[in-house]
């Protein structure tokens, strides 16, 4: 199918556009932590029935298994803690907008390990994209209630979790350029290695409290994670994967660092925050780019 890595991308982007303004409100409730396993344990049985139920392929070799394992190490584990980590402090569309770093870091990891070189034509698509999310990055009047020291550890968490996400990716693509994997599947491997990592290591902590009696407290917390972890890791990191393997990682990535400008409606809408005419502009300029990136 023409341009299927460039939709599944714009798909992701809408996606995690929708799981941002959800999780955020999760974790301002119980904590990034809770939230974070609590989505992957759901999308983990989720994934788990769907594969089991549409008789999903799952003969993978030991370096396969090995690359999935690790980016979902990398992605899920550590780059999605500092991502909800970056929500709680500065919010979600500012921590959506330093995600925009991710096609600049996966264009670079992906040239060192990958050998994917980029046409002249798709760095001004690139280019212009983050250049739209840039201007809407540097609009301080939307950012300026955000205490300094608070808005400083929320911009460190927000740079980790992206270049967790460019270098998960990396590692996944290594899986997919051995031998033809169904994305599901994939997801699965990766999800299954961050909860089994993940949930024992929290819980020796006690960084991971009982969830009946938490989510007993909070409810709503418990649907806002539930939607989460059906729009987010086990729908929209499904798509990512079969972004990257159709298209470039470097365009995969560039298409879904959308959400800052997809959530400007939304966060006019749910959160009433004024738009400004640089936000508008940057969003103008975003879309142009990603135009370009389809027709080139």
């Amino acid at each position: 199918m023409p341009l299927l890595g460039e939709l599944s991308a714009l798909l992701t982007a809408f996606l995690w556009s929708g799981t941002s303004i959800v999780f955020s409100e999760a974790t301002q409730r119980v904590g990034s932590i809770m939230v974070n396993i609590t989505r992957m344990v759901l999308a983990l049985l989720l994934l788990l029935v769907t594969v089991l139920v549409m008789g999903l392929p799952m003969q993978l070799s030991g370096s396969q298994i090995g690359n999935l394992v690790i980016s979902g190490i990398i992605g899920l584990v550590l780059g999605d803690s500092f991502l909800f980590r970056a929500f709680k402090d500065i919010g979600p569309r500012i921590s959506m907008l330093l995600m925009a770093l991710v096609p600049a870091m996966s264009a670079v990891l992906a040239w060192m390990f990958l050998g994917e070189a980029l046409a002249a034509l798709d760095l001004a698509g690139m280019i212009v994209t983050m250049g739209g999310v840039a201007l809407v990055i540097l609009d301080r009047r939307a950012n300026a209630s955000i205490p300094r020291r608070v808005k400083l550890l929320g911009v460190l968490f927000g740079v980790l979790a992206a270049l967790g996400q460019a270098a998960g990716l990396i590692f996944a693509k290594f899986a997919f350029n051995e031998a033809p994997i169904h994305s599901m599947v994939a997801t699965l491997v990766r999800i299954a290695a961050a909860v089994l990592l993940f949930l024992p290591v929290a819980m020796l902590f006690k960084w991971y409290k009982n969830p009946f009696r938490v989510y007993a407290r909070e409810p709503k917390a418990l649907l806002y994670t539930s939607i989460g972890a059906i729009i987010g890791p086990y729908l929209g990191i499904t798509f990512s994967l079969v972004a990257i393997v159709h298209t470039e990682v470097a365009i995969a990535t560039t298409i879904m660092s959308l959400p800052p400008i997809i959530m400007l409606p939304l966060v006019r809408i749910v959160y009433k925050e004024h738009l400004t005419a640089r936000a508008v502009l940057g969003a103008l300029l975003a879309v142009a780019g990603v135009a370009v990136l389809f027709l080139r």
